[in-house]
């Protein structure tokens, strides 16, 4: 019989399905002391699976005595605590339970709209105090006003539809739904700039990426309307603090409420923690009886299919194929994920995609390197965990219509994937990529130009008419900033060029803008490639 974990005070929903399969022994253990990773890695060698929540890391050092473990349940979504990296090396399943606390998250930042609006916490601390404070406390009704959400993924599609249910103006910044996916919501589409001047209150629902990391700042906010409210359920590090205290300071922006911050707890020392005008959660998003009830239902059923059947859903680290076919695509898997990711940072815009496998890669399963290049693609922008197996349904979703075409030419490469954005007019809309040897990546064409480029970490891609002098430039302003380059792959034809420079470490925006307006530079990209 085989054993599993639970730990992390887990909803009981899920011990009652895994032993009634009559097939698992269940142990809860929910003892503080085994969420230190060497505590639990001595006794986590007798079994097969394990459900967690946030509490426990699964470390490295977890996973590695770990001997007969096949599966992680993450209670919720994220999956920060575990080393995804070890697992799969150690052929360990990491799953999540996707979706089951969305709704909780949507409606814990329209219950912090509400309070904000009215400084309901603000008012029940002041009468707690003994005061009586009607004129300061004085609030603004939300009907009428123009709410803008960041995000309009699975979250920020439900605060869309309750905000409408509040005869709020629903306006959401998402490059990557379409205006007929909007439509359908009843949300106008805008950009991210029309946005953060219209609204009266912000919302944000997105995914910590680097291009999120920070992304209301000092320059961001001073495009906002004067006045505006800022709410924040995503992620903590999305908001620049001081800046945003900065703001509240100076009254352009008249409140804030935030569930999450950069480090949690927060340091007690904060400024903006005595902010009147702000309130704040300990990142309860997520925390309600219904979706802990949720998340620890789905995870169980996950698990146990992947046990008793070998059926795997929702795993963030693993596609469902056999360990010798998963060694022989290995290597595609990660190319053309890579090359999803790529086109999915330099256009950020909807688009319709059209693969194409030529040579020998048309005799491999396709379809799953068409979910890895699916994958790469949404995790540049999507709001949550996209995987082999949801990278699809999640591309339908947001309007992209996937198409797939298979050619004999070999193109003078032994194989290649082809990866182009449909009715893309402006940058290169397309890529190639090939493996040379046995599992080294490469990119063999951007846009019209042939190359030669390793996509790999940091990397800075430009376009540029083909005159003297301009490698120079580009060469002396990354020194200037001493940003060092790792590889300078360069290709051209008529009068353009095409530069993609592998760089050690990611470049700042003022160097981005000098690159750009160097003489005879068309455009400057940065992209992460892991």
């Amino acid at each position: 019989m085989m054993k599993v974990m639970i730990r992390d005070n887990m909803s009981s929903i899920a011990k009652e399905i895994l032993e009634a399969s009559g097939q698992i022994n269940v142990v809860v253990d929910n003892n503080k002391e085994t969420n230190d990773p060497s505590k639990l890695s001595e006794i986590i060698g007798e079994y097969h699976g394990l459900a967690i929540r946030s509490g426990t890391k699964v470390t490295d050092q977890v996973l590695r005595n770990a001997v007969n473990l096949k599966v992680v349940g993450r209670a919720g979504i994220g999956v920060d605590n575990v080393d995804v990296q070890t697992a799969t090396q150690q052929g360990i399943v990491v799953m999540n339970a996707p979706g089951g606390n969305t709704i909780t998250t949507a409606e814990h930042a329209i219950s912090l709209m509400l309070s904000l609006s009215r400084n309901i916490p603000q008012a029940t601390a002041s009468i707690r105090e003994g005061k009586w404070e009607k004129k300061i406390l004085s609030g603004v009704e939300i009907t009428g006003k123009i709410l803008g959400i960041i995000g309009l993924g699975q979250i920020g599609k439900i605060v869309a539809s309750r905000a409408r249910g509040l005869e709020m103006k629903v306006i959401a910044a998402d490059p990557f739904i379409s205006q007929e996916a909007a439509r359908k919501m009843e949300v106008e589409l805008v950009s991210l700039d029309d946005l953060l001047s219209r609204s009266d209150f912000i919302t944000l629902h997105v995914p910590r990426l680097k291009e999120t990391v920070g992304m209301i700042n000092k320059h961001t906010i001073q495009k906002m309307k004067k006045g505006v409210r800022i709410i924040n359920c995503s992620r903590g590090d999305v908001v620049t603090i001081d800046d945003l205290h900065n703001a509240l300071l100076s009254g352009h922006v008249a409140g804030a409420a935030l569930d999450v911050f950069p480090t949690e707890p927060p340091d007690a020392s904060m400024p903006i923690l005595q902010h009147p005008n702000v309130i704040f959660t300990p990142h309860l998003g997520a925390s309600t009886d219904e979706a802990q009830v949720k998340v620890a239902e789905m995870i169980a059923h996950q698990m146990l299919e992947y046990l008793t059947k070998q059926i795997i859903t929702n795993a963030v680290n693993f596609p469902s194929i056999s360990r010798e076919n998963l060694d022989q695509l290995h290597p595609y898997l990660q190319l053309a994920e890579k090359m999803g990711s790529l086109m999915g940072q330099l256009e950020r815009k909807i688009h319709d995609i059209t693969l194409t496998y030529n040579g020998q890669i048309a005799t491999l399963d396709t379809r799953l390197l068409t979910h890895a290049a699916l994958k790469g693609l949404l995790s540049s922008f999507a709001d949550v965990p996209v995987n082999y197996i949801n990278a699809p349904s999640l591309a339908k979703e947001r309007g992209i219509n996937v198409r797939e075409t298979i050619s004999e030419s070999n193109d003078d490469f032994a194989g290649v994937i082809k990866v182009k954005l449909e009715g893309q007019e402006n940058g290169p809309g397309e890529v190639w990529g090939t493996i040379f040897g046995r599992k080294d990546p490469r990119i063999v064409r951007l846009g019209e130009i042939y190359m030669d480029a390793v996509p790999q970490g940091p990397m800075i891609i430009i376009e540029n008419i083909d005159k003297p002098g301009v490698i120079g430039n580009v060469g002396t302003t990354l020194g200037r900033h001493k940003v060092n380059i790792g590889r300078f792959h360069l290709g051209r034809r008529d009068e353009k060029a095409l530069c993609m420079v592998n760089i050690d470490t990611l470049a700042d925006e003022i160097v981005i803008e000098e690159l750009k307006a160097l003489p005879h530079i068309l455009s400057v990209k940065q992209v992460y490639l892991d």
